[in-house]
């Protein structure tokens, strides 16, 4: 409920009134578990964050564990698809404006945005470079410059214009996935040059 108001509302027009009353308890029952309305907010991201990385962690899994289950191209574009689908949610885009503006005033805040979220995933990534560099099927030297690469050129785009509230191109969005993950892979397969 927290989460909704915050995305909805921002961080300042949220009360901690609004968040009880929206969630049918007293005031004082939302206090005795967050201490202000900053902790509430810490709480709400941390859920989010939780939530926007399980895709990722099942796929990376699921890959690690069946390794035969499709082509390493169709896996990229599949969780490609996912981590865009995350990333230009009007739930984490609202989160996401709601923390820009709040980083100034709470700048721990945006560190835990950053290493549980942002740097978890290029983390969770990497150990799959690891494994698939360990199995020959990728050549990579440094395995979380891989993993923050490959996110920044699937997500990163779209996030921004998102940000800035500008549509996607929604006919062209696969097209163009397709193509990254593709000139991602063909610089780091094995028989390829560098």
């Amino acid at each position: 409920m927290a989460t909704r108001l915050f995305m909805e509302r921002g961080f300042d027009a949220t009360t901690i009134d609004a968040v009880a009353e929206e969630a049918r308890v007293s005031k004082l029952t939302v206090y005795s578990r967050y201490t202000d309305k900053r902790g509430l907010f810490e709480a709400a991201l941390r859920r989010e964050i939780e939530r926007w990385m399980a895709p990722l962690a099942r796929g990376v899994e699921e890959r690690r564990n069946n390794p035969a289950n499709g082509s390493l191209e169709s896996w990229f574009v599949g969780i490609g698809r996912e981590v865009q689908e995350i990333g230009t949610s009007a739930e984490v885009t609202a989160i996401m404006r709601t923390l820009s503006f709040q980083a100034a005033n709470f700048p721990e805040l945006a560190r835990l945005a950053h290493e549980e979220g942002w740097a978890h995933a290029v983390a969770t990534l990497a150990r799959l470079f690891d494994h698939l560099s360990e199995q020959g099927l990728v050549r990579v030297p440094d395995s979380v410059v891989a993993a923050e690469t490959f996110l920044n050129i699937v997500v990163g785009p779209l996030t921004r214009l998102t940000m800035f509230g500008i549509p996607i191109d929604e006919k062209n969005r696969e097209r163009q996935l397709r193509l990254a993950v593709k000139l991602f892979l063909n610089g780091i397969r094995p028989n390829s040059a560098g």
